[in-house]
């Protein structure tokens, strides 16, 4: 099953927070938070303005984001738990740069 999202929203897939502090606590699972970064997965074709012309969106498929604690709806598809938001949820796109890629 696909899943294409319509207007300016995406769909996007959680990345797991660390389960372990700096200094080597491992964090149970009750005491985690929900991570807010993620990745997109899919976006749809964009919003209206108010002339109706179809403005893109600036996040693509594949971007790492940072969203808010509680955006977007919870939904599993394929059995997996993912979220649908708008872009506007979206805070900011994480970059990484060329040696912090070769690095990971």
């Amino acid at each position: 099953m696909t899943f294409r999202p319509l207007h300016d929203r995406i769909l996007v897939r959680r990345i797991e927070a660390e389960e372990k502090t700096a200094g080597g606590i491992i964090i149970p699972d009750t005491a985690k938070e929900k991570p807010q970064e993620g990745e997109v997965i899919a976006v749809g074709p964009g919003a209206r303005d108010d002339s109706g012309k179809l403005v893109e969106l600036d996040v693509k498929a594949g971007d790492r984001i940072l969203f808010g604690k509680w955006a977007g709806t919870e939904i599993k598809l394929n059995g997996e738990e993912l979220l649908i938001m708008k872009e506007s949820d979206v805070m900011g796109v994480i970059e990484f740069d060329a040696a912090a890629r070769n690095a990971a």
